[in-house]
C-alpha cells in the first residue's frame, strides 16, 4: 500500500493545522503565541485520532483482506483463518466473504485430492486382482500349448485350473460392475413383500456343503421366521445374505457356528449374522467395508473371493435406508447386523 494510516494521518492533521492557523489570523490582537501554540495542538490531536481511527477501521482490515488474497493466489488456503474484526461492517462482510468462498474451495480441493487418492488406490487394486488370475490362466494355457497338451491327465488338470481363475476373473468383473453401478446409481431397486426367513433357508441350503466341510453349523434364530415380511429388493437382500453368511463360514474355525438372528422392533426387523471365527482387530472395523480391502491379506487369498462382497452389502443396505454396522472381538467372532423395513399389508 502506497499511503498508509500514519501518511494519511500525516496529510490530514497538517491540513487541518494550517485551517485552524488560517483561522486565528482573522482574529485581531490575539498573543503571538496562540497563533503556533494552537495549530500545533490541533496538528498533534488531529494525526493521533485520526491515525488510530484510520488504523483500526480501514487500513488493518484491508492489510487483513489483501494477506486473504495473497494467501488465495498462492494456494494456501489451509492456513486462511477468520481474524476477529472491530472495522467497517462493508470490510468485515467482504473478510467474511472472502473467508467463506476460500473455505469452500479449500473443501472441494481436499475432496479432490482425496478422490485422486481414492482413484490411484483402487487403479493399484483393480490392476492387482486382475492380474492374478489373467497370468495364472495364461501360465496354463502356454504350458498346455508349449507341448503339455499331449499328455491326456496333465491337459485336463490345467484346463480345469485355467477355467477355475478365469470363472473368478468374471466374479471379479461381475462385481466391479455391481459396485460401480451402485455407486453412480444406475441400480433401481424393486421393492416387494419379501420372506426373510426363507431367503436365509435357501442361502443355508446353497451353503451347506461348504459349511459340512468345516463342521460349522448353520442356525437360524427366530420364532416365527415364516411372519417376517419385509420391504426389500428380494435379489439384493439374497445377495447380502450370501455374502454376509459365505465370509462367517470362511473365517470361522472348524466345528463352529454361524447364527442368523431375526427379531422384530417397532416396525423394523433386527437382522444380525453371527460367528464364532478369528475376529477383526479393532483398527480394521472401521476400513471393512472398503473395496478390496483386506483384514488378513494372505488367508484372504487363501480364502478366495473378490474382495468386494462386504462393499456391495454396504451399497444394497444403504439403498433399502438402513446401515450395516460390525462387532467384532479377536479370537471370539464377528456379528454383523442391520435392519428393513417390516412389511405392513394396507
Amino acid at each position: 500500500m502506497l499511503l498508509n494510516s500514519k501518511g494519511l494521518a500525516l496529510i490530514l492533521a497538517a491540513s487541518i493545522a494550517v485551517i485552524v492557523a488560517a483561522s486565528l489570523l482573522l482574529i485581531s490582537e490575539l498573543p503571538v503565541y496562540v497563533f503556533w501554540l494552537i495549530p500545533v495542538i490541533c496538528f498533534g490531536a488531529s494525526y493521533i485520532l485520526i491515525n488510530v481511527v484510520m488504523e483500526f477501521l480501514f487500513f488493518k482490515e484491508l492489510r487483513n483482506i489483501y494477506e486473504m488474497f495473497e494467501k488465495i493466489r498462492k494456494n494456501d488456503l489451509s492456513s486462511l483463518k477468520p481474524k476477529r474484526s472491530y472495522g467497517h461492517s462493508s470490510l468485515n462482510q467482504i473478510q467474511q466473504e472472502i473467508y467463506s468462498y476460500a473455505y469452500v474451495k479449500q473443501s472441494e480441493i481436499e475432496e479432490l485430492k482425496q478422490m485422486a487418492k481414492f482413484r490411484r488406490q483402487f487403479l493399484a487394486d483393480v490392476s492387482h486382482e486382475l492380474k492374478t488370475p489373467i497370468f495364472a490362466a495364461q501360465g496354463f494355457v502356454h504350458t498346455l500349448l508349449d507341448g503339455a497338451i499331449d499328455d491326456k491327465s496333465i491337459r485336463m488338470k490345467f484346463l480345469k485350473k485355467a477355467a477355475k481363475n478365469l470363472d473368478g476373473l468374471d466374479a471379479l468383473v461381475q462385481d466391479l460392475l455391481t459396485v460401480s453401478h451402485m455407486e453412480a446409481g444406475d441400480i433401481t431397486m424393486h421393492f416387494e413383500p419379501t420372506n426373510i426367513g426363507e431367503v436365509v433357508h435357501e442361502i443355508f441350503d446353497q451353503l451347506e456343503d461348504r459349511a459340512n466341510k468345516k463342521g460349522i453349523e448353520l442356525k437360524l434364530e427366530s420364532a416365527k421366521s415364516s411372519d417376517f415380511l419385509v420391504l426389500a429388493d428380494n435379489q439384493r437382500i439374497h445377495q447380502v445374505f450370501v455374502n454376509l453368511i459365505s465370509n462367517a463360514i470362511k473365517y470361522s474355525d472348524e466345528n463352529g457356528q454361524v447364527v442368523v438372528s431375526l427379531a422384530s422392533n417397532n416396525g423394523k426387523l433386527d437382522i444380525s449374522v453371527k460367528d464364532n471365527g478369528i475376529g477383526i482387530p479393532p483398527e480394521h472395523l472401521n476400513r471393512v467395508f472398503e473395496r478390496f480391502y483386506r483384514v488378513d491379506k494372505s488367508r484372504s487369498k487363501a480364502q478366495g473371493g473378490t474382495g468386494l462382497g462386504l462393499s456391495i452389502v454396504k451399497h444394497i443396505v444403504e439403498a433399502h435406508r438402513s446401515e450395516i454396522k460390525v462387532v467384532s472381538n479377536v479370537g471370539q467372532g464377528s456379528s454383523f447386523s442391520f435392519e428393513l423395513e417390516l412389511y405392513k399389508p394396507e
